[in-house]
């Protein structure tokens, strides 16, 4: 991969990507990804042994609410102290919280040290959830940046499907504390790497008597109010996360068995969907920067919509499975695209503020989508809610199609931003 800083480029000319820190970044998040997803697995395991359905339920608790009431607060300290700040010093505060709750877990079989760690963590991972995000935007310049999303959204999609069979498998080889020692060589390996990609990132100036953190941590919301292509960006995002979760999680296991097809072709159905979204997903980080954003945000949003009515429909798994293989292929196409004009919108210096309120609402729309459309689907049958998930899709690309319409995005230029933050010239190798 080329190693050119992106502080190097010639002037007058856009910066390449910094590629070196970006397989850096995306090396250390598969590790710390993975290993999160196998300690969840593993301590909700763990927690069904020690006191059943009401102990996982404190333990998922424990995990989730912290980590989405901290995501705002994450925001205004990223912009506030530089991703490198926060990156370094919670990821090191959590490899502590794992070491010592290997040690209490090995020595103790009460519920009370799980809720703790998973506390401790869902805070920490509420913190350092916007300063992650805030990095590839340093990292690519703005033609190249649907490129870098397409390659880490591969990590994103890899890391349950590696970290859950992880978990499950150390929890029956050692237990809950092997499980947390694999979390903690994950941080320690994103640790590494985030030292690496954050080198040179210099704290931000502090404005003389700006308002306080704890203001700030509305600043995402005040963005989207100010910004309309910052905002429809937001909607055409939140949509099509709102009506992906329902059929997915709920709509296709009732289906399979109302048909009586199996857990087999629920199975079968999704692994197709993600061998599809990951072949897009490659596709995209190769050539995400030559297809053009209307194809990337209107048309496969349009697609997706259709093909999500289409698997309502299909008569068999076979066909279910072949359309959500289609609909995996535009899926990986547009999940980048749209993280990417999300970020492009982001004004000058408020992209931990911006990140923080995307991540919040792409953690919310999971029970959302449960407690709206479960209901709804008393009434309109199974079907007929899957149709209107699809309908919903559809607000997507329309969303989208508005935010371009608006023209060159509001956010400053950043080649002068990158210029003053983006790390220095290293000869460090990944």
């Amino acid at each position: 991969m080329g190693t050119t800083p992106t502080t190097s480029a010639p002037a007058g000319t856009e910066p390449a990507v910094d590629w070196r820190r970006v397989s850096s970044l995306v090396i250390g998040q598969a590790a710390v990804q993975a290993g999160s997803f196998a300690l969840l697995i593993a301590m909700s395991w763990t927690a069904v042994q020690l006191g059943g359905r009401e102990a996982v339920t404190y333990v998922t608790l424990a995990a989730t609410l912290p980590r989405a009431l901290l995501l705002l607060f994450g925001g205004a300290l990223a912009d506030a102290l530089g991703p490198r700040a926060v990156l370094l010093r919670a990821t090191s505060v959590r490899i502590l919280v794992l070491a010592a709750g290997i040690a209490v877990t090995a020595t103790t079989e009460t519920l009370w040290p799980l809720i703790a760690v998973a506390l401790v963590d869902g805070v920490l991972l509420g913190l350092t959830g916007p300063a992650s995000g805030v990095l590839l935007p340093r990292l690519a310049p703005q033609d190249q940046l649907g490129r870098a999303n397409s390659l880490f959204s591969m990590v994103l999609r890899l890391a349950p499907i590696a970290g859950s069979p992880l978990g499950a498998w150390l929890v029956v080889v050692g237990g809950l504390p092997v499980a947390m020692t694999a979390a903690a060589v994950g941080c320690a390996v994103w640790l590494a790497c985030a030292t690496h990609v954050t080198h040179g990132m210099s704290r931000p100036e502090r404005a003389p008597q700006g308002p306080s953190l704890l203001r700030r941590s509305g600043d995402g919301f005040r963005l989207l109010a100010a910004h309309p292509r910052l905002r429809w960006m937001f909607i055409a995002c939140f949509c099509m996360d709102l009506a992906f979760l329902w059929p997915a999680e709920v709509a296709l296991p009732l289906r399979a068995a109302d048909e009586g097809w199996g857990v087999g072709a629920v199975a079968m159905v999704l692994a197709v969907f993600g061998a599809g979204a990951l072949a897009s997903a490659a596709l995209g980080a190769a050539l995400a920067h030559r297809i053009p954003a209307h194809t990337k945000l209107v048309v496969t949003g349009a697609g997706l919509a259709a093909g999500m009515a289409a698997m309502a429909l299909v008569p068999s798994p076979v066909v279910l499975a072949a359309t959500a293989g289609a609909v995996g292929l535009l899926s990986g196409l547009n999940g980048p695209a749209l993280v990417t004009a999300y970020q492009q919108a982001v004004p000058e210096g408020r992209m931990g503020a911006a990140m923080s309120t995307f991540a919040l609402s792409g953690i919310g729309a999971a029970p959302l989508s449960l407690a709206v459309f479960s209901p709804v689907s008393l009434y309109l049958g199974v079907t007929g809610t899957w149709l209107l998930c699809a309908g919903l899709a559809l607000l997507s690309p329309v969303a989208a199609a508005v935010a371009l319409r608006g023209g060159a995005s509001t956010a400053a230029p950043r080649v002068d931003a990158r210029a003053r933050t983006a790390p220095e010239p290293t000869a460090t190798s990944v």
